[in-house]
């Protein structure tokens, strides 16, 4: 990248793009591992998905709207259920979570995991099995525990010494013995952005392995007698393509495992290795499938297992974004088209950063296609930006579109079930979007649209 006066932002002047992204021979062709299934240009030009025109869902609910796809999140629930068929999968709430989401992912036989008071009122709320529940989380307030424990959550992600200290303290009260599992820092190295790598030792979660916290911390929980100490998590980030890091922790988690058995007689039975599975964003991410990332992972505990002379504990798996993150699509609609000097188009949508701050936040990529249409106009090399007044308010960066885009155009991202509607703000006072479910023809609001009422609602003046 070039050095640039006015910033990195600048920095990679001209029609460049990155070096990955190619001209693409058909700008209206969609690359099918980056859209939910069910997504196809018709021949009219314009996009469809669950059997709906983008157009005619536009029309009923409005942009920027999010558009899942509830045929492809089930499909995906049942691919990594199917998959991981010995172990739990389970759903992360902080993801995306709204009550229709967990009623799918109940019927469809996943586990959820919480890590909020809010996300555990949203599962309860739904109806979620309690007892299919994990909950997460560094810093969980005494209010939220008790909330756990009365409701029977099945297990918690213990954190710190301190919340040992108020959990069993709560339990005692309660004459309850919770379940819970220890979350073991692992040393491990992802390759992902820094701020969603989750087992290198600098950082806020868990136990660290390599200082002796996550053995004196289970060692603890087992004297003390009185938490049910179930087994040991890790987790080593997110949007991770590569199993070798899960071959890394499992080793170094199992060693701990047997470390623990050799000290107190007590092999644990369960193991959560995490996951957060990367998906595709654009056509530089190629992500495994759900069979393939199951044979490897579990053939990497097996041989751990082995090694260590240790049972085969139940496994937990936590795809992370990879369940509803390629199912939802986010539609909006064109309103400015700048050209820079030569130096870049500008497209500006009715979004942005409110809507999806993952750009702006971790770097992100995505990609986009001119959705209520076709064209036979040359491609040409866009970023797509918001509305938010703010320089950095960038959809997706670089993206090919046709030379005749212009406002009023639909424009649709892929990718955006995880992490974006979850994210979502009210900077500049901007409305969050609906979230609208598309299947077998028909569409309905899962999330409604907020409007200014409310948002005048919350001030008090």
């Amino acid at each position: 990248m070039r050095a640039h006066e006015a910033g990195a932002l600048h920095g990679d002047l001209g029609q460049r793009g990155p070096a990955w992204l190619r001209t693409p021979h058909d700008v209206n062709a969609l690359v099918p591992q980056l859209w939910p299934r069910t997504v196809i240009r018709a021949e009219a030009g314009h996009l469809e998905i669950g059997g709906v025109s983008v157009a005619a869902l536009a029309e009923q609910h409005g942009t920027p709207a999010y558009l899942l796809d509830e045929d492809d999140l089930r499909s995906r629930c049942r691919d990594f259920a199917s998959a991981f068929a010995e172990a739990d999968v389970f759903y992360a709430g902080k993801s995306f979570l709204c009550k229709a989401v967990v009623r799918v992912i109940d019927e469809e036989g996943l586990f959820l995991d919480v890590c909020s008071g809010g996300e555990l009122a949203v599962a309860l709320a739904a109806g979620f099995p309690p007892e299919r529940m994990g909950f997460h989380g560094n810093n969980k307030s005494v209010r939220e525990l008790t909330r756990a424990l009365d409701a029977g959550v099945g297990r918690i992600i213990v954190d710190s010494f301190q919340e040992i200290d108020r959990l069993t303290a709560l339990a005692t009260e309660k004459q309850q013995r919770p379940q819970v599992l220890v979350r073991v820092t692992v040393g491990v190295e992802a390759h992902t952005h820094e701020f969603i790598a989750t087992a290198h030792e600098d950082q806020k979660f868990g136990f660290s392995l390599a200082g002796g916290a996550a053995y004196q911390a289970a060692i603890k929980i087992l004297d003390e007698d009185v938490l049910e100490l179930r087994g040991l998590h890790s987790h080593i980030g997110s949007q991770i393509f590569d199993t070798n890091g899960f071959e890394v922790a499992a080793r170094r988690v199992l060693e701990l495992q047997a470390q623990i058995r050799d000290a107190r007689g007590v092999e644990l039975p369960d193991l959560d290795l995490g996951g957060g599975f990367g998906i595709a964003y654009t056509t530089q991410d190629d992500p495994s499938s759900a069979g393939d990332l199951a044979k490897r992972i579990n053939k990497i505990v097996e041989s751990e297992c082995e090694l260590a002379s240790l049972r085969k504990p139940k496994l937990s798996i936590e795809p992370g974004r990879a369940i509803v993150g390629p199912s939802v699509l986010t539609l909006y609609e064109i309103g400015t088209v700048k050209d820079v000097d030569g130096i870049r188009t500008y497209v500006s949508v009715d979004g942005g950063m409110s809507d999806n701050i993952r750009t702006a936040l971790y770097d992100a990529s995505y990609s986009a296609t001119i959705a209520g249409r076709a064209s036979v106009a040359e491609p040409i090399l866009a970023r797509v930006v918001g509305k938010h007044c703010e320089s950095g308010d960038i959809v997706v960066k670089d993206e090919f579109l046709p030379a005749d885009v212009q406002p009023g155009d639909l424009l649709a991202v892929p990718g955006t079930g995880a992490y974006c509607r979850s994210m979502a703000s009210n900077y500049n006072h901007v409305p969050r979007p609906p979230v609208v479910a598309v299947r077998d023809g028909a569409s309905r609001v899962i999330v409604r649209r907020e409007t200014e009422d409310d948002l005048l609602a919350l001030d008090v003046g």
